[in-house]
């Protein structure tokens, strides 16, 4: 069947911008050591080259001499031969003068150029006597320079926030000079870097900005605003910390409004509903979450359950204690036994306390939770919501506040209020999350971009869902919808398709798949666990073993090419390469697609031409603006409505888009706007909207398509199809299984591009192995890389001079630019490892960097930095900034008429 995909880019971008200008870091580089390298390294490359001409000299003249060992040219043959042994070594041999004596009274010419080697020789030898006080005076200067960053207020706002301890211990660290103090520098400098080089939002270490495209003439240079704004929220786990609190209370719990769990149902013998269980996170970590699991859960029926639900059918809501009143009441019980069976009814999730929830939507966590503690009307609940009072207002003067001094006091007073509160539950010794706050910061709203050209992006997508990692989940659950109903069928139970989808196969077949290597340890591509024996999963398959064996191909023709290498050439993916891979792909006639892409902007060094760095793909709606909603929703014009009125724009016709929210939020990062027109309602959830954009479950079913097999949700009551879309920042395997398994027909998606996978490496040239950048079109799919063990690298143990020397001599000898990332990892995946940023020129940088070398045989991957210094776009009166753009395409597939349609 044929079908026409419409493709276009969206005009606006978010732009992720390094807190700090690029050039901030120059001051920690070694400038006077690195430029008495450079001339070690030039004069020992001179010695060398000189001496090889020499060697081949003195071989002459030991030639020349009678080899007999009783000869009488055995002494002076002996002390030529070690001459030369010296002079391939690079070493001085004892007596210079009598050297050159006797290699001249052989052969004049060999005299003098010797004597002209052991010249530059001992001039050497001075030069190294150099090293060490240049880089004495260098990391001084290093070392002052970093102070001098530490207090800028940008940096120390967001180490506040990101290392309460280590910005307490700033001052007096950088003051010592033993090992604590050098240990706290380290830890210091890796903010700074992060500060300076990278762009993962948070608080004032990376700010972002919302702009748009061709909105009107743009300069050269996007400009960013020189005073930053701030958003600041409470974690939001405090407040589930303060719910747990109050549920644990027996005399307060009596006064909260229970309702039953949503989406209940049953039949003669059994109630069937959701029972959703938390795991809280690690409030030591920086950054925690706690872990939402649903499962269906089944209780036998009683004639007193059966009643309570009647009451609750009739009520809608009643409070714990008239729960327990009315059991006493009706069946005569003791109140003791009727506490326990509402407490028995809570812990199983039979019943729950919503308004105690953080809603996704909610501009203000703390503020609600405080408006639904004064509206049980309760002087208890009145007291806690005004000892909450003191928090807020300290929320709000934290976020004008300017300054780090002022701001540490205001989060003692934060961490104190919240004591209070604590204490006034009866737990005075209760834990708090480290990170107190979360802080968004803009850097600027509606700036203008140059219209781009996405040819060369559009042109990668086609290939970009053989990186899928969730593709071969969506196809396998078309095959088990399909096994189970048959082609073209229909489930109306969506709770219980979930339930025997997960219970039958889908939780064993993520116990197997999440054991599953891509590339096994022969360089093999392993395929995907096919248990339905599904074509989708071997077109999947056999599409990414395209992409291996056109990989392969063209590394193998890149190393035979004349007068390239890995290091310094590109591979290029050709049309024909990307078409051979999308043409095996599986047929992905979704309805509609988004993807979000994080990219940065380069000119090519050798070219000139410009180049589009691709480091991320995603699929979803809104995706690299939802989190940020919240700054930008304030003032005349929010950002919310329009991202859903161009949501709305871009809708395929007989569909509407409903976010699919994951239940309460367990994190900040899930916070955003209301960005669609409709929502599910999930059991166990409440939703946020009114009701009547609210999609219940008992009012959707999935339907299937006869001719693709494509299964999609509909609603009875709109009569359409329901695309779900996600808008949290958590991963969506992170959701509880409800949300998880309807998102497998959301147009969500996660594509890592990992080109190299299953590529073999080039030789090793002294433990390091390199590859070219890939490049398809104008898009960088990968940057240049360097691979080695953290054996393989310089070793401490050196003299502080001597080591810059070793690590400059092995960049040299390697081909690394002065600037790099670095990913340290235990296996050859990688996987979640952080890319930290690294300065050849700066021992500094490199003795941060060498805290992450913890063994041997640890894998390390040098990447290029790409953009380099030269090549940023944006800028500041600071300076010019590292930036990422992020930005969004969207593809509708619209069937021909006369096509298939759905049943109604």
């Amino acid at each position: 069947m044929d079908s026409t995909a419409e493709w276009q880019a969206g005009d606006r971008f978010l732009l992720r911008v390094a807190g700090l200008p690029l050039a901030s870091v120059d001051a920690l580089c070694c400038g006077a050591s690195v430029g008495w390298a450079e001339e070690v390294l030039a004069v020992e490359e001179t010695l060398r080259s000189d001496g090889e001409r020499l060697g081949d000299l003195l071989h002459l003249a030991v030639g020349a001499t009678d080899p007999s060992p009783d000869g009488p040219d055995a002494a002076r043959r002996r002390e030529l031969l070690r001459l030369r042994r010296q002079i391939h070594n690079n070493k001085l041999p004892g007596r210079p003068e009598a050297a050159v004596e006797a290699v001249a009274a052989l052969d004049p010419a060999a005299g003098e150029r010797l004597a002209r080697w052991l010249e530059l020789r001992g001039e050497l030898e001075k030069l190294l006597a150099e090293g060490e006080p240049l880089l004495a005076a260098d990391l001084e200067r290093g070392r002052a320079a970093l102070r001098g960053l530490l207090a800028d207020e940008r940096l120390r706002l967001g180490l506040l926030l990101a290392s309460p301890v280590l910005d307490g211990q700033v001052d007096s660290l950088l003051a010592g000079t033993g090992g604590r103090a050098r240990k706290a520098e380290r830890s210091l400098l890796s903010y700074v870097y992060r500060a300076a080089c990278k762009t993962s939002p948070f608080s004032t270490f990376t700010g972002v900005a919302t702009g748009r495209f061709g909105a009107r003439p743009a300069p050269r240079w996007v400009r960013v605003m020189d005073d930053w704004r701030g958003q600041v929220r409470l974690n939001v786990v405090v407040l589930a910390r303060l719910a747990e609190l109050i549920l644990a209370d027996p005399v307060r719990r009596r006064d909260l409004p229970l309702r039953p769990a949503s989406g209940w149902g049953g039949d003669e013998d059994r109630i069937r509903y959701v029972r959703r269980s938390v795991a809280a996170g690690d409030d030591a970590a920086a950054v925690t979450f706690d872990a939402v699991k649903d499962r269906l859960f089944f209780l036998r029926r009683s004639g007193t359950l059966d009643r309570l639900l009647a009451l609750f059918a009739e009520r809608g809501e009643l409070r714990y204690a008239e729960v327990a009143d009315w059991l006493a009441e009706v069946h005569g019980a003791d109140p003791a036994d009727c506490e326990t069976y509402v407490s028995a009814l809570l812990q199983l999730g039979m019943v729950r306390v919503p308004c105690l929830d953080t809603e996704v939507h909610s501009a203000d966590p703390l503020g609600s939770f405080q408006a639904s503690l004064r509206a049980l009307e309760r002087p208890w609940a009145d007291r806690l919501a005004g000892l909450l009072d003191t928090p807020a207002a300290t929320l709000g003067r934290y976020a004008f506040a300017t300054g780090s001094a002022e701001r540490r006091e205001l989060l003692r007073e934060l961490r104190g209020g919240l004591r209070a509160v604590q204490a006034e539950l009866g737990a005075p010794d209760a834990g708090l999350p480290q990170t107190l706050l979360y802080e968004d910061v803009s850097a600027g709203r509606e700036l203008a971009g140059p219209e781009p050209d996405w040819a060369g992006l559009r042109s990668v997508e086609r290939i970009l869902p053989a990186f899928d990692l969730t593709l071969a989940q969506r196809i396998t659950f078309e095959g088990f919808f399909a096994a189970r109903y048959g082609s073209g069928g229909r489930c109306d139970d969506l709770l219980g398709l979930v339930h025997d989808f997960h219970e039958d196969f889908f939780d064993q077949y993520l116990s197997f798949t999440a054991r599953r290597t891509p590339i096994d340890a022969s360089g093999a591509y392993v395929p995907e666990e096919n248990w339905l024996g599904l074509s989708g999963i071997r077109a999947l398959d056999t599409a990414r073993r395209t992409f291996i064996d056109r990989m392969r191909a063209a590394w193998e023709r890149h190393g035979e090419e004349p007068g390239t290498s890995a290091d310094v050439a590109e591979l290029r993916l050709s049309e024909a390469d990307l078409a051979a891979v999308s043409g095996e792909l599986p047929p992905l006639d979704r309805g509609f697609a988004a993807r979000c892409h994080h990219l940065q902007l380069a000119p090519d060094p050798v070219s000139g031409r410009q180049l589009t760095v691709l480091n991320r793909s995603y699929g979803g709606l809104s995706f690299p603006f939802s989190r940020f909603t919240g700054l930008y929703d304030e003032g005349a014009d929010p950002l919310s409505p329009r991202l859903r009125a161009g949501a709305d724009r871009l809708t395929p016709p007989g569909a509407v888009f409903a976010e699919v929210t994951g239940g309460p939020v367990t994190t900040n990062l899930n916070l955003h706007g209301e960005l669609t027109s409709y929502e599910i309602v999930c059991p166990g959830e409440t939703g946020t909207l009114p009701e009547e954009r609210l999609l219940r479950l008992d009012d959707l079913y999935a339907q299937a398509d006869a001719d693709t097999g494509r299964v999609a949700l509909r609603s009875h009551r709109l009569g359409c199809e329901v695309i779900p879309v996600y808008l949290g920042y958590l991963v969506p395997l992170a959701l509880p299984a409800i949300p998880r398994t309807l998102l497998l027909l959301s147009p969500s998606s996660m594509s890592p591009l990992d080109v190299w996978a299953g590529v073999p490496q080039g030789p090793s040239r002294e433990g390091v192995t390199s590859r070219p950048r890939v490049v398809h079109g104008d898009v960088v799919l990968s940057r240049r890389s360097w691979t080695t063990t953290a054996g393989e690298l310089p070793a401490r143990g050196a003299r502080e001079a001597g080591h810059l020397l070793e690590w400059r001599r092995w960049r040299r000898f390697h081909g690394l630019p002065e600037r790099v990332f670095a990913t340290v990892t235990a296996g050859p995946a990688g996987a979640g490892a952080k890319p930290q940023y690294v300065d050849f020129g700066s021992l500094l940088s490199l003795a941060a960097f060498e805290t992450l070398l913890r063994d041997p045989d640890h894998r390390v991957v040098f990447r290029e930095m790409l953009p380099g210094p030269d090549g940023l776009h944006t800028c500041s009166a600071r300076g010019t900034h590292v930036t990422e753009l992020a930005v969004e395409t969207f593809t509708t597939t619209r069937r021909p008429e006369g096509g298939p349609r759905w049943q109604s």
